[in-house]
C-alpha cells in the first residue's frame, strides 16, 4: 500500500506540476493513474483535418471548449475503478469563404479585398495580335500578288516565278554607263480616237549610270522621215508599219543614237499615274501674261469645257486634268499662250513627267502601300515594255540616285540654243511636215548636238553668249581667249578692244540664268562683276561681255597693240 501510495503522490506532484489539471479553460489533463490489476484502455487519437495546429486555422478564441466528464477522486477503494477526463475532439466548422480579417484587424471594419483581375485579359490580347497578324499577312500577300501581277503583265512574262527577280538587281543594256529608254505614247485606249495608234508622244530618255544625270529629248511628231520598208512618212506613224521596234529603228538610223530599251504608254496611264501619286503642281511660264488657253473640246467629255486654261504660276492638276494638258497645243480658236504649238506641249508633258517622277519618289508615296500599289496598277495596266523584271530593281536604283537639278530637259527644235532652230517647215502631199534645217533626211547636225549635249559639262549645257574685250596691251589677246572659253563650251559672238586696265571685269547680263558659266569666267580670270551701261548698249543679247585686264597677259607677249 504505500508502494501504492507513493506512486500516487508522485503523478500527483507532477500532474500539478505540468499544470494538467481539470477544469474548463484549461488543457487536456493527462490520463490518471491506473492500478496495474486494471490497465486503462487506449483510445485512438482521430485524425487531425489538417497539417497545421487548428489554432493556425481558426485563432485560440474561435476553438470549441472541451467537455469534461465526472471523475471520482484518486485514492479510493482499489476496486473501484477509477474515472478519468476525457477530452473529445473539437466538432470543426464548415470552410467559410469570406476573406480573412487581418491580425488585430477591428470587427466593424471590412476585410480587405484582393482585386480581381479581368477574366480572358490574356485570351483577348492573343486573338486581337492574331487577328493583326492575319490582317497583315493578307496585306502582304494582296498587294505582294497585285504588284507581281501587275510587273509580269507590263514585261509580258507567262513565268509567274520571273518577278522574284524585281527583288534583286540585275545588269542593264548600256553604252559606257549611258541607258537610253525610248518611250512613246498613243490613244490604242480611245477607240473612238481617229488615229489611235499613231504616236503622238516620242521621248527618249536617257540615264548615265556613272555621272548620276539624265535627260529628257521630246521628238516632234511631224518629223518626216524614212521608215524601213515602207518609205517616208511622218515619224509618228513608224509603230503602225511595225511596231516598236520599227520605231527604234528609225531613231537609231537618223539620231545615231543607240536604243536600249523601249516602252509603250497609252494616255490613260498618265491620267491613272497622276491620281495615283494624289496630283502633281507644275509651273506654267508662258510668254503670256494670261497664261494658256486651248479652246480644243476636252476629249474625255466631248460635250464642253476647254482642254486647258490656267494663269502662270503654279496650278494642281488631277488626272483628267494632266492628259488634257498633256495633249493641248493651243490649236482651238481665241487659244493663247502656245507660241511654238507642239513643241509647247511637250515642254508640258517634260515637266509633268518630272512632277510625277518626283511625287512617286516621295516619302509620302514610297511609305504607302496602297499608292504604290495603284502606281503599279497604272502601269500593268497602259504600258508595254521589253525591260525585264530582273532590271526593273536597277533600273529603279539608278533613277532614285539621279537629283532631280541634274535632269535636263530639251526639244529637237532648240538643241543648239533658242536662237537657232534645227527643224524647218516643210509639206508634201497636203501635208504639213518637218525636216532638218540640212535639207530632208539630213540629220548629222541634229544626231551631232546630241552626242555634245551627252558629253557636256554644266558650262555647255548654258551655252551662254559672250563676248570678249582685250583691255590689255597685249597682242591678240582677246583672240586666244576666245579660243579657250569657246572650247569649254561657251558661244563667242564677238571680239574687240577696250580700254586699258589692271585686272579684268565682267558686265553679267544674263539675269542669273547663266551661273555656271558665270561661276567658270570669275574663277579662270579671278575676275570682279560689275555693270556697265555703256557696254551693254554697246552689246546687246549677250550674256556676259568679258573686259580683259593686263593681269591675264603672259609676260613675254606684252605690246601694245592688237586685240
Amino acid at each position: 500500500m504505500a508502494h501504492d501510495f507513493d506512486v500516487f503522490q508522485n503523478s500527483q506532484r507532477a500532474a500539478s506540476v505540468d499544470g494538467f489539471l481539470g477544469g474548463a479553460g484549461q488543457a487536456p489533463r493527462r490520463p490518471a493513474f491506473r492500478a496495474p490489476s486494471q490497465p486503462t484502455p487506449v483510445q485512438p487519437a482521430a485524425p487531425r483535418p489538417s497539417a497545421q495546429p487548428i489554432s493556425r486555422q481558426f485563432g485560440n478564441d474561435m476553438l470549441p471548449k472541451p467537455v469534461p466528464t465526472t471523475a471520482p477522486l484518486v485514492g479510493t477503494a482499489a476496486t473501484t475503478p477509477m474515472k478519468e477526463t476525457v477530452m473529445t475532439e473539437p466538432q470543426l466548422p464548415a470552410p467559410d469563404d469570406r476573406p480573412r480579417r487581418r491580425p488585430g484587424q477591428a470587427d466593424d471594419v471590412p476585410p480587405v479585398q484582393k482585386p480581381k483581375k479581368p477574366k480572358h485579359k490574356k485570351s483577348w490580347g492573343k486573338r486581337i495580335a492574331k487577328t493583326l497578324g492575319l490582317l497583315l499577312l493578307a496585306a502582304v500577300l494582296f498587294f505582294g500578288g497585285r504588284f507581281a501581277y501587275n510587273i509580269a503583265k507590263a514585261t509580258g512574262s507567262n513565268n509567274p516565278f520571273a518577278v522574284l527577280g524585281a527583288l534583286q538587281r540585275a545588269p542593264l543594256k548600256n553604252d559606257n554607263g549611258r541607258v537610253n529608254i525610248l518611250v512613246a505614247g498613243n490613244s490604242s485606249d480611245d477607240a473612238g480616237h481617229g488615229g489611235a495608234n499613231l504616236t503622238d508622244s516620242i521621248m527618249i530618255l536617257s540615264m548615265d549610270t556613272k555621272k548620276k544625270t539624265a535627260m529628257m529629248l521630246s521628238v516632234p511628231r511631224d518629223m518626216w522621215v524614212k521608215v524601213p520598208g515602207a518609205g517616208h512618212s511622218k515619224i509618228n506613224a513608224a509603230y503602225t508599219y511595225g511596231g516598236m521596234d520599227s520605231l527604234k529603228s528609225v531613231i537609231e538610223d537618223n539620231l545615231d543614237l543607240p536604243i536600249h530599251y523601249t516602252v509603250l504608254v497609252n494616255y490613260t496611264a498618265f491620267k491613272d499615274l497622276v491620281d495615283a501619286v494624289g496630283g502633281i503642281t507644275i509651273t506654267i511660264n508662258s510668254s503670256d501674261k494670261r497664261g494658256i488657253y486651248d479652246s480644243s473640246l476636252d476629249w474625255t467629255s466631248r460635250t464642253c469645257c476647254a482642254l486647258a486654261k490656267y494663269p502662270n504660276g503654279p496650278v494642281t492638276l488631277n488626272g483628267k486634268q494632266a492628259l488634257n494638258l498633256a495633249r493641248a497645243r493651243g490649236e482651238g480658236y481665241g487659244s493663247y499662250g502656245f507660241p511654238q504649238a507642239d513643241f509647247t506641249r511637250t515642254e508640258h508633258q517634260r515637266q509633268m513627267l518630272m512632277a510625277i517622277r518626283t511625287k512617286a519618289m516621295s516619302s509620302s508615296t514610297l511609305s504607302n502601300p496602297l499608292k504604290i500599289s495603284n502606281l503599279m496598277a497604272a502601269i500593268g495596266n497602259n504600258v508595254t515594255t521589253d525591260i525585264q523584271a530582273k532590271e526593273i530593281q536597277s533600273m529603279y536604283s539608278y533613277a532614285k540616285d539621279i537629283d532631280a537639278n541634274k535632269i535636263d530637259s530639251y526639244n529637237i527644235n532648240t538643241l543648239a540654243g533658242e536662237d537657232k532652230t534645227m527643224l524647218q517647215g516643210y509639206s508634201i502631199d497636203g501635208q504639213s511636215a518637218l525636216i532638218p534645217a540640212a535639207g530632208i533626211d539630213d540629220y548629222s547636225d541634229i544626231a551631232a548636238q546630241i552626242q555634245k549635249i551627252f558629253t557636256a559639262t554644266p558650262v555647255t549645257k548654258e551655252s551662254a553668249k559672250v563676248v570678249v574685250l582685250n583691255g590689255s596691251d597685249g597682242v591678240g589677246l582677246a583672240r586666244t581667249q576666245a579660243a579657250k572659253l569657246t572650247e569649254a563650251g561657251m558661244n563667242v559672238v564677238a571680239q574687240g578692244n577696250a580700254t586699258v586696265q589692271a585686272t579684268t571685269t565682267i558686265v553679267d547680263m544674263s539675269n542669273g540664268k547663266r551661273p555656271n558659266t558665270l561661276a567658270d569666267l570669275k574663277k579662270r580670270y579671278t575676275a570682279t562683276v560689275k555693270a556697265d551701261a555703256t557696254l551693254s548698249a554697246s552689246y546687246p543679247n549677250t550674256d556676259f561681255i568679258v573686259v580683259l585686264g593686263q593681269s591675264v597677259v603672259p609676260p613675254t607677249t606684252a605690246s601694245t597693240s592688237g586685240n
